[in-house]
């Protein structure tokens, strides 16, 4: 079975694809066109061959890639709401940023959703802990571990809870059937078929370098390295957690770039807690779904060896 880099992103009735020459955004719109919009990819730099580093830098660049591609399908797909009239701090900030309107409300929705993600599944658990674990013993190695053990199942449970809410929402639903359409698609030209949808259809929905297996080593990487740096004040844990966080981002890259590509027994083990949690954050599509995924995955194929996409 061939494997590939490749890899991509559920949109607003559609999908991003991320090559490894060039990205493609396939959205449906409202009259049943598919609009696709590729991109080629700027040329990579030295840090996409160190490894670690490069799960850092390709995290960032992933979100990145990833927030101006929802906004993109989410201008193309027509939602029927009365347009307002736009107020006048928009119109004031549309005045001083003119052009630079939409890539600074790229970077700052980026910003936010860090900030979001590092206070509800790093700072959030750490302080919790704290507070449970008040009465064990923080200089003794057992008790930094045990400390660090309830942290890490604490940041689970808020990880578990957070996907269970949202796979409630109706349009998540949707967004969850295109992610499950973009697995699919994957393995059908990972095993060398044709990219049809009857070829897709016989596809599971899973797949070991979905974002939500690297959420979920994040989550058991974290507990290792936060364990090697002790238990202190609640403020020094918060800042040892800041700054440790892309450490913990580029090792979980490189075990799941390893777990992508292994067929040894130890890695679909790993593998199998992050697939499992799937069953949330994909859903099977339907054919029109699965036709948007071949248009955005036909866009980015090259003939040359497949490079890593992030």
């Amino acid at each position: 079975m061939k494997k590939t880099n490749i890899g991509g992103q559920a949109l607003i009735e559609g999908l991003l694809m991320i090559g490894p020459k060039s990205a493609a955004t396939a959205v449906r719109k409202a009259d049943g066109e598919i609009v696709i919009e590729k991109k080629e990819l700027p040329p990579k730099g030295v840090f996409s061959k160190i490894p670690v580093i490069r799960g850092i830098t390709g995290f960032v660049r992933q979100m990145i890639f990833g927030m101006k591609a929802l906004m993109y399908s989410a201008e193309l797909v027509e939602i029927e709401e009365e347009i307002e009239e736009p107020s006048k701090f928009d119109k004031f900030i549309e005045r001083v940023l003119g052009n630079k309107l939409k890539d600074a409300a790229i970077y700052f929705s980026v910003f936010v959703a860090i900030i979001l993600g590092v206070s509800l599944f790093i700072l959030l658990p750490n302080f919790l802990a704290d507070f449970i674990t008040v009465t064990i013993d923080k200089t003794t190695r057992g008790g930094v571990i045990t400390r660090n053990l309830i942290e890490g199942v604490i940041r689970l449970i808020i990880f578990l809870s957070y996907l269970a809410l949202v796979s409630k929402m109706k349009d998540i639903k949707r967004i969850w059937q295109y992610h499950g359409a973009e697995h699919k698609t994957i393995h059908c030209y990972e095993h060398g078929e044709e990219l049809t949808v009857e070829n897709v259809k016989k596809y599971s929905t899973k797949h070991p370098r979905c974002g939500t297996s690297f959420l979920f080593i994040v989550m058991i990487v974290s507990i290792i390295v936060f364990s090697l740096v002790g238990w202190h004040g609640r403020l020094l844990n918060i800042l040892l957690r800041i700054l440790l966080i892309p450490i913990v981002a580029g090792i979980s890259y490189e075990l799941l770039k390893i777990g992508g590509r292994s067929e040894r027994k130890i890695m679909k083990i790993i593998n199998a807690p992050g697939l499992g949690l799937q069953i949330l954050t994909t859903k099977e599509p339907d054919e029109k779904q699965i036709e948007v995924a071949i248009e955005a995955l036909k866009n980015v194929l090259v003939e040359d060896k497949d490079a890593d996409n992030w």
